[in-house]
């Protein structure tokens, strides 16, 4: 018989530690990617102005370029600003904005890219898309994922709370979000990838039983690996899938309607997540999402991201139309308003409950 096997898409070296940072500089000569040092990093203007005179002694051969923010536009002037400069990689340093513009830039001249990841707020730092502002006001654009991770702890810590524990509502939304995709397979016979739900609902579950708070190493190392395996699980899918169902919908619907309000992604997810699972009947689930993200001060009703009743309805009734084609619970049940906002009050209830 044949012995049948596929190549799953993953990062040639992940390095998650403390003190990685000092030590990129090696990592890169050491994995082979860039022996001669010629690379160019990507930063912000504000904290990645303090990590380049950190680094820039050790990394002599580099070229830095500042990203003025996570929109189409910077990501395509970084390219453009980067052709030219016969670079060995491309290094992205800094968070989920920072890197999605990186990931793109680097698509676009042909270059490999190491995330190099100042904080946990989303899983980012390993997916096959750049999530990126544009005219029509956000759009996800296919790219290759990252060569390498490189997650500094010592950095972590130094992070805002709330963006290590966004990153931990967007890990737990895995779960709802493979839910959606094996409710699919049964009502409308979409294939399921086995390998990559197994992948990203393993990430979720670790994250919603962890016992650690936000300042735990073996916490911060589990959110960070979880954040890896949910972007190896979207490589080995070829789409968002096994990260992104009825959670995300209802973000993305919140950024779209109320874009100068929106919260954190992994805020935004992690509430759509125990939304759709109390959606679906799930109320042991819903009860367990619940209870993890009020334990590390997510929001688990819209009022505690500043949103009424009347204006989350209207979010989750809109959710459909930013992902055509995506079956989730939300295209399964769809609910009118008026069916929303009485299930929204049943989950309000049992919730305070």
């Amino acid at each position: 018989m044949p012995v049948l096997t596929r190549l799953v898409p993953s990062p040639v070296f992940v390095e998650i530690r403390s003190g990685a940072l000092d030590a990129l500089g090696g990592i890169l000569a050491d994995q082979r990617l860039s022996t001669s040092g010629r690379i160019a990093v990507a930063i912000s203007n504000g904290s990645g102005a303090v990590l380049r005179e950190r680094l820039e002694p050790a990394l002599p051969g580099a070229d830095w370029y500042n990203v003025d923010d996570g929109s189409l536009d910077s990501a395509v002037r970084l390219a453009d600003a980067m052709r030219g400069g016969h670079y060995d990689a491309i290094v992205g340093l800094g968070g989920g904005k920072i890197i999605d513009a990186a990931k793109y830039a680097a698509a676009r001249v042909g270059l490999p890219l190491v995330a190099v990841a100042t904080n946990l707020a989303h899983d980012g730092i390993c997916s096959p898309v750049s999530t990126l502002d544009n005219d029509a006001g956000r759009g996800s654009y296919g790219v290759p994922g990252p060569i390498g991770i490189v997650v500094d702890l010592d950095v972590i810590r130094q992070a805002p709370p709330r963006f290590v524990a966004a990153g931990i509502g967007d890990v737990i939304s895995n779960i709802s979000a493979c839910a959606d995709w094996e409710l699919s397979q049964v009502e409308t016979g979409e294939p399921v990838d086995g390998l990559a739900v197994a992948m990203a609902r393993s990430a979720g579950e670790n994250l919603l039983r962890h016992p650690g708070n936000l300042q735990d190493q073996d916490l911060l190392t589990a959110l960070a690996e979880a954040l890896v395996l949910s972007g190896i699980a979207m490589n080995i899918a070829g789409s968002t899938r096994p990260s992104s169902g009825a959670c995300h919908e209802i973000s993305h619907a919140l950024d779209v309607l109320y874009p100068k309000r929106s919260a954190q992604h992994g805020e935004q997810v992690g509430l759509g997540a125990a939304f759709a699972s109390f959606l679906r009947g799930e109320r042991e689930l819903t009860g367990l999402i619940v209870e993890r993200l009020a334990r590390h001060g997510l929001p688990v009703t819209a009022a505690q991201i500043g949103f009424t009743e009347a204006e989350f309805t209207e979010a989750v009734h809109y959710a459909p139309n930013t992902r055509p084609g995506r079956f989730t619970i939300l295209e399964h049940l769809d609910l009118s308003p008026s069916a929303i906002r009485d299930a929204y009050a049943d989950y309000v209830q049992a919730v305070n409950s």
